[in-house]
């Protein structure tokens, strides 16, 4: 089994009270693309910390700097299982494909968790505001909401396979939600998670995912990017421990203004050998990289995928991408056989 660290108790009331502003709430992605983000209030911190890594409260614009690193338990950290290839090096990050491939260790991964219970109709999403069901993946439960065209009707067999899914409550997603928020069960959902439960373990109980999408990186700005990589580390982690093939996500802002933070989304998803979904790079071409003034809003337009007039906005690129990286995997691991 893989092994979390856990942090000194100093540090996780410090990141429970770190907090900020404005940021990408629920609220601002009901709000027209133009419309100022709403001011928020983070939760008050608590004395009793979370049995593993904790997090900050959801907060888009994020927090300074933590003092003082994770501390190490003596146990042996993962390892990383995949040396950067000739043609993809987490530095040329950019020029990686839109689409991931999969490795034979996330065939083999996924076989075993539906062989443990894992639901093959079942994903999970983790994610900050663009992650929201308001907009992210949920038209491909309503039929009249999209429009494939000819180039993308194959897609429709992967819409059919996760019927239910694109709708349903998202746990682990929410308006300012970053990387270690996630393990915070402050964040948890009071009416549908456990006592003590974190906004992760309770999706996972609950969807019982095969697959899990990992969006995160916008709210984490202010703060250093290596703190950022920890923690998707460790929600890969544990997404690999319940054997669900876990996607990591670029995003399309540059809201660190050097692109770090999708630097180490990428080197994370080397050194764990998980398929990637570079929506950076999808986004990159449209107008305004996809993005409304405040610099991280998409911008919206209906999911008509054969209107060339709407697929220049960034919502309809999200959503055709990401459906169509669920599809690559889905179909690479279900298609899979064992020895």
């Amino acid at each position: 089994m893989i092994l979390r660290r856990e942090f000194p108790t100093t540090l996780i009331l410090l990141l429970l009270l770190i907090g900020a502003l404005t940021g990408c709430t629920t609220a601002d992605v009901a709000q027209s693309p133009t419309t100022t983000p709403t001011p928020i209030t983070p939760p008050p911190a608590t004395t009793k910390a979370p049995p593993t890594a904790t997090g900050l409260p959801p907060t888009e614009t994020p927090s300074p700097e933590p003092t003082g690193e994770p501390e190490e338990t003596g146990e042996p950290s993962p390892t990383p299982t995949r040396e950067p290839t000739a043609t993809l090096y987490p530095e040329d990050w950019k020029n990686w494909p839109v689409i991931p491939t999969v490795s034979e260790e996330m065939r083999e991964l996924y076989q075993r968790g539906i062989n443990r219970g894992n639901d093959p109709h079942s994903f999970s999403v983790v994610g900050d505001c663009n992650s929201l069901t308001d907009y992210f993946l949920t038209v491909f439960d309503s039929p009249s909401q999209y429009e494939l065209g000819s180039e993308y009707e194959d897609l429709q067999e992967t819409i059919n396979q996760f019927h239910g899914a694109f709708s349903r409550d998202r746990y682990a997603v929410g308006g300012g939600f970053n990387a270690a928020t996630v393990f915070s069960p402050l964040m948890a959902d009071p009416e549908n998670c456990e006592a003590g439960e974190n906004p992760l373990e309770c999706e996972f109980r609950l969807s019982k995912p095969s697959i899990v999408i990992i969006s995160l990186g916008t709210n984490w700005a202010n703060s250093p990017a290596e703190t950022h990589r920890e923690y998707l580390g460790y929600i890969v982690e544990f997404a690999l421990e319940n054997n669900a093939v876990p996607i990591l996500s670029t995003k399309a802002d540059n809201m660190e203004s050097d692109h770090s933070i999708n630097q180490v989304i990428v080197e994370v998803a080397q050194e764990y050998d998980v398929p990637l979904w570079n929506f950076w790079a999808a986004a990159d071409p449209l107008p305004n990289h996809g993005l409304v003034d405040d610099g991280f809003h998409l911008t919206y337009s209906h999911n008509y995928f054969d209107d060339p007039e709407r697929m220049e906005s960034g919502w309809p690129v999200r959503n055709l991408t990401a459906l169509q990286a669920l599809d690559a995997v889905w179909r690479a691991v279900s298609n899979y056989d064992e020895d």
